[in-house]
């Protein structure tokens, strides 16, 4: 199995549905999101991750809003990654997430 898995900024956008890419509930999703906000995040909650800016989500070929590469830990889900992630960034931000 990788030793990684990719975050792209898409996961977490309240404005996009759900089969249009985004893991979470709208509730815990944000409005706004750039890879770099992921990176910090992620670091914030003791992960590695590095922004790869010249990659692109596959469902929005061209767009280029880059993707995050986070190392796993054990007994961390992509999916229980996402909601911790999504937790720290709206506690990091004025006016609870909304930006």
């Amino acid at each position: 199995m990788p030793e990684h898995f990719y975050v792209y900024p898409a996961y977490l956008l309240r404005g996009r549905s759900r089969a249009a890419g985004r893991r979470l509930k709208a509730e815990e999703a944000l409005n706004e999101l750039t890879a770099d906000e992921i990176v910090q995040a992620a670091r914030r909650l003791g992960y590695t991750a590095v922004a790869e800016a010249d990659k692109d989500y596959p469902r929005d070929a061209g767009a280029y809003a880059g993707r995050v590469k986070v190392t796993k830990r054990s007994g961390t889900t992509k999916a229980r990654f996402l909601k911790l992630l999504s937790a720290d960034l709206r506690a990091h931000r004025p006016a609870a997430g909304a930006r």
